[in-house]
């Protein structure tokens, strides 16, 4: 009876652990899909406060499925997205009231730029062993197994990645692996160049927008702005605003930036759903970018009255 009773309990014990882990899946599943339900809301202060708890069930749940490569893709994209939607966006506006706050804001968005990164990293490990120390050392080969399917991990491996570079200009070890995210954008659009709207030649805009020491090049980010704003049908304001930054600023021309800006804020939100939030956030920068024009251009205060509207 004793051993009866035992081998029942282990039995009933089991059941309760594939009860447990079919749970586990199916919550899994469920908030990896979720993603359209953020993207087309329309009120950001819903989602950045949101976020954070859905941030940290996903880790929840990564502690229990550590290799569960939609929580892992789920969590890289979850972090990238709030750092830079958010947490960098905020802290670039406290820069000329507390430049204490913006400098936490900033190291707080780097780190959750290399929190993303490396649960991207875990999940392309899982795809091709070792693939992550073969990207530092030849990029342009370590791509070269990632298919059509993996367009999206090969997309937010690279954005997160590069979130994390522009923050770290100060620490050689990032800026050195340009060359990797740089591949990994380039596969992507080899790969399915629409993927997400074209969000692909977005990131390429601000890589291409690099000293050309640095490898960048003025006439290619016009050439990924143009595309992206071709795949995009126009409803994005994301290129718009991104090469007013990354393009006009530099070259000091202040008539194109405020023209870009106005037309991404021209755009209705409304008019594609799934891109709602990300153009919201697109046009406040806009708005707070054009409050910015006479810091940002030397030659701006010389402009004569009445050929512009702010």
């Amino acid at each position: 009876m004793v051993v009866i009773a035992t081998l029942t309990c282990l039995a009933l014990s089991g059941w309760a652990c594939s009860v447990r882990g079919l749970a586990v899946n199916a919550l899994a599943d469920s908030l990896v899909s979720t993603g359209d339900v953020f993207a087309s809301d329309g009120d950001p202060e819903l989602i950045r406060d949101a976020t954070p708890f859905a941030l940290k069930t996903l880790e929840s749940l990564l502690a229990e499925k550590p290799e569960h490569r939609g929580l892992l893709l789920a969590a890289c994209q979850g972090f990238a997205q709030y750092a830079f939607a958010f947490v960098e966006a905020e802290a670039e506006q406290l820069e000329d009231t507390d430049f204490e706050a913006a400098s936490r804001g900033y190291d707080r968005a780097l780190q959750l730029y290399l929190r993303g990164r490396d649960y991207c990293f875990r999940a392309m490990e899982l795809e091709s062993s070792g693939v992550v120390d073969r990207l530092k050392l030849e990029p342009r080969g370590a791509v070269e197994s990632f298919g059509r399917d993996q367009v999206s991990l090969l997309f937010w491996t690279g954005a997160a990645w590069g979130g994390a570079i522009s923050l770290g200009q100060d620490r050689p070890e990032l800026v050195a692996d340009v060359p990797a995210v740089r591949s990994l954008m380039n596969r992507v659009v080899v790969l399915d160049e629409a993927y997400d709207w074209g969000a692909v030649h977005g990131v390429l805009i601000a890589l291409e927008a690099m000293p050309e020491a640095a490898g960048g090049s003025v006439e290619q980010a016009r050439l990924h702005f143009d595309r992206a704003v071709e795949l995009s049908h126009g409803r994005s304001a994301s290129p718009f605003v991104t090469f007013a930054e990354a393009v006009s600023v530099p070259a000091q021309d202040w008539r194109e930036f405020r023209d870009l800006l106005h037309q991404a804020l021209a755009i209705d939100p409304d008019e594609e759903p799934s891109l709602r939030l990300a153009n919201v956030l697109a046009q406040r920068r806009a708005e707070w970018l054009l409050t910015q024009t006479e810091i940002l251009f030397l030659d701006y205060s010389e402009a004569e009255d009445g050929q512009f509207q702010k």
